[in-house]
């Protein structure tokens, strides 16, 4: 292994999300408020992509969002333990990120958008959990370990290193590398550019007819959970919409990565990554293998659509 590979393994750090679950549940609905927020504010997006927060250098970001004549930015510091609330008028705020109840944090959150002029109200029901707890009742989620907080930041942070590669290798139309707060992962996803049949919605306290427009073509998505309550082991995932025939038979890359029945989707342990010899390149396999095999099985254009080397700077470089 090189040095490079040998800082790379390094830097994935072990998730006790078992240990962890009281926080990875506070931090959801902590980050259901700000996206909604985001969402509110925001003119709507095709496949929901007004809607998730990114990855930044401390922790996740809403990105700019529009507010009238002006706009602002949400941003979660884990690193400095706090949200921060900044405008384009010049106003700053910040929340500290430390035990306290949901409905704590949601009042803080509204208050400071308040205090710099830019009030929102958002439909206080979180989404895509089975017990919904309106934001402002929630006094059972309250807890906040920040080692544990920064340890699944790097884990997202590497995961949106090696997914960023993986979307360079697509000329089709791609998703960028978002996180969902609703279902709590971070997510890209490439499309075939045919439309896909309805999807039959069904999903917790999210509304059928968002995800018949998320999935109103057909996809290969990838992407990484944390996992929850019921199912503590944190995973990268893989699917097609719609499911091609004889996808969950397929045998894809690494050996370590396995068909979940229940959920119609490849999963790949984060613990078979984080101690692969070479954490990158065992999550690029599982990316691109999986999304390899559903485009062969469904008659992709893989031509039209895939590239060995994406059309940037050392093209223009070799032109130059």
């Amino acid at each position: 292994m090189t040095d490079a590979h040998r800082s790379t393994a390094a830097a994935w750090p072990a998730l006790h999300v078992e240990r962890w679950i009281d926080t990875v549940e506070t931090l959801h609905m902590w980050t259901q408020i700000v996206g909604k927020i985001r969402m509110v504010a925001s003119p709507w997006v095709n496949h929901s992509w007004s809607v998730p927060l990114y990855v930044s250098a401390t922790g996740m970001t809403t990105s700019l969002v529009p507010y009238g004549s002006e706009g602002f930015e949400l941003a979660f510091d884990f690193l400095a333990d706090e949200l921060r609330l900044t405008t384009t008028t010049g106003a700053h705020r910040a929340i500290e990120l430390r035990p306290r109840s949901v409905a704590d944090f949601h009042a803080a959150v509204m208050d400071a958008m308040r205090a710099v002029d830019m009030p929102v109200t958002i439909h206080p029901i979180p989404n895509e959990v089975e017990r919904a707890i309106p934001f402002p009742e929630d006094t059972t989620h309250d807890a906040y370990d920040g080692d544990a907080v920064r340890a699944l930041w790097r884990a997202l942070l590497n995961t949106n290193r090696v997914l960023t590669r993986f979307r360079a290798g697509f000329l089709g139309k791609a998703s960028p590398v978002h996180f969902f707060w609703g279902s709590f992962d971070l997510a890209v996803t490439r499309f075939s550019g045919r439309s896909a049949p309805d999807h039959p919605g069904g999903l917790p306290n999210f509304p059928d007819d968002v995800a018949r427009e998320a999935y109103s073509h057909e996809v290969t998505s990838c992407g990484f959970w944390p996992g929850n309550r019921d199912r503590p082991t944190p995973i990268f995932y893989a699917y097609a919409y719609p499911t091609p025939d004889g996808f969950a038979d397929a045998t894809v890359e690494p050996a370590a990565a396995h068909w979940l029945t229940d959920l119609g989707e490849f999963a790949l342990d984060y613990d078979a990554v984080r101690t692969a010899p070479d954490p990158d390149a065992a999550l690029l396999a599982f990316a691109e293998s999986t999304h390899a095999t559903a485009a062969r099985l469904a008659d992709w254009d893989r031509a039209a659509l895939e590239c060995s080397a994406p059309h940037g700077p050392d093209w223009w470089h070799a032109r130059g």
